[in-house]
């Protein structure tokens, strides 16, 4: 069973309506865990008070989210809060006017939030350090505290640890898959048109999507469903039903042993429950190093937003973070045409390929989480963490540029580090997707 023993939302849910619990008991529970040790720099602004009153309000347990709580990242606008993205530099901003689309979807379902969570400074890496306001360690570290993954950390590490039900974070090349992957719960990045990103400082305008981080691919359906405003048609086909496909190259390219491993035995586990799984290749995924290398969508599109920002501020951003935004100041106009062109022909051709497979499968990253201490702030240090963000980056990003949709779930033994097992496909192929994992994960729960 690759599960922590944390019961899930709906489970939960289901356990209020037959009164065998109640949202205030649970809520209780979640801000124990939140003031513990275990999530020390998880959080930035917390409402406990607040959220034990909302919480006991009775009406709230017909609703989706049954009144458990919820944890949002810094990213989003919440009425009355300043949103900072991580940074110093946005610190003294104006408190937000209003909730952003994705906050009001949430407790309009009767999500109660309990705080916002620190996260990567504006969202900008994969490994999840923050050197201005500290790094939530992984929820599967012991001795040695390991990196959460990014860019949505503490959000991963509130549902990891038992702190919340959902985090709502982003997903931009792997921010919600990556942290998923690394501390061994489900995130679910679905295709980005689906879920306004209105109110939510931005990274990429093309590729940025606002999702969230749960306990369950379940809970991934009915969360999605609230977000995107839209029901999932869900499917009761077995996983025998399914075309699965692997591809040989690329994405297996590099892995650590531990999570070869995982990958590898969750593969004969699927086998055995019925899947069918050919390997194939996919050389459209060689194209893509070509059509990024003048820098790509994050780069360009961050620093036509930040460089005001940097000019004025620039001594205030982590330093990591601005150089990889100043990347962007290097890309033309005519460039960047070519780019959204480029992307938009591949996109074609890799629809095109993909269209004979209900889903694709791979590890959601190659490695399992390094220690923090490795890849800290240090001169002496960034080439290790620039190399370890590319390998986190590799797999999941391949989706934002495809339009897609993805869930990474745990394929991990209780005894091992956690590893992700990444589900995907292309645009709009969310309930696909969704329905696969569902039965994938009730195959690795009874392997």
């Amino acid at each position: 069973m690759p599960y922590a023993p944390l019961s899930d939302l709906v489970s939960t849910r289901a356990r209020i309506r037959q009164r065998d619990t109640d949202a205030r008991s649970e809520m209780e529970a979640c801000i124990a865990v939140s003031t513990s040790a275990r999530c020390q720099h998880v959080f930035g602004t917390t409402r406990f008070d607040a959220a034990r009153a909302e919480a006991a309000e009775p009406h709230r347990a017909a609703l989706p989210l049954a009144g458990l709580a919820v944890t949002v990242k810094d990213l989003f606008d919440v009425a009355g809060q300043t949103t900072a993205a991580g940074s110093r530099v946005l610190a003294d901003a104006a408190p937000a006017a209003q909730d952003c689309p994705a906050v009001a979807r949430l407790r309009a379902a009767g999500g109660v939030i309990t705080g916002r969570t620190h996260m990567v400074e504006f969202a900008f890496s994969g490994v999840g350090i923050n050197p201005h306001l500290g790094t939530p360690a992984n929820a599967a570290s012991r001795d040695v505290p390991l990196i959460p993954g990014g860019s949505s950390s503490g959000a991963a590490v509130s549902v990891a640890t038992g702190a919340a039900f959902v985090g709502l974070g982003s997903d931009t090349g792997g921010s919600i898959r990556i942290p998923a992957a690394l501390n061994g719960i489900v995130g679910f990045k679905s295709t980005a048109r689906l879920v306004p990103t209105q109110g939510a400082i931005p990274l990429s305008t093309t590729l940025d999507t606002a999702c969230a981080l749960t306990r369950s691919v379940e809970d991934a359906m009915l969360v999605h469903e609230v977000l995107a405003a839209r029901p999932v048609v869900r499917s009761t086909a077995p996983l025998s039903a399914y075309r699965l496909a692997v591809v040989k190259r690329l994405l297996l390219d590099d892995l650590e042993p531990a999570v070869a491993r995982a990958f590898e035995r969750t593969l004969a586990t699927l086998r055995r429950h019925g899947a069918q799984i050919v390997e194939r290749d996919l050389p459209e995924l060689d194209a893509l190093a070509g059509i990024n290398a003048t820098g790509g969508f994050s780069a360009a599109e961050s620093f036509a937003w930040h460089r005001r920002l940097l000019a004025e501020h620039g001594d205030a951003y982590d330093p990591r973070v601005a150089l990889r935004i100043r990347r962007g100041a290097t890309m033309g106009a005519a460039e960047y045409v070519d780019l959204l062109r480029a992307r938009a022909d591949w996109i074609t051709r890799m629809q095109t390929r993909l269209a004979a497979w209900d889903a694709l499968l791979c590890p959601t990253v190659p490695i399992v989480a390094p220690p923090i201490a490795l890849l800290a702030p240090g001169a002496e240090r960034d080439e290790a963490f620039f190399r370890v963000n590319g390998l986190l980056l590799r797999n999941t990003s391949m989706v934002n540029m495809l339009d897609g949709c993805a869930i990474s779930i745990p394929c991990h033994t209780p005894d091992e580090l956690p590893v992700g097992l990444m589900v995907w496909q292309g645009p709009m192929r969310d309930d696909g997707v969704l329905n696969v994992a569902r039965q994938i994960e009730s195959a690795l729960s009874h392997a």
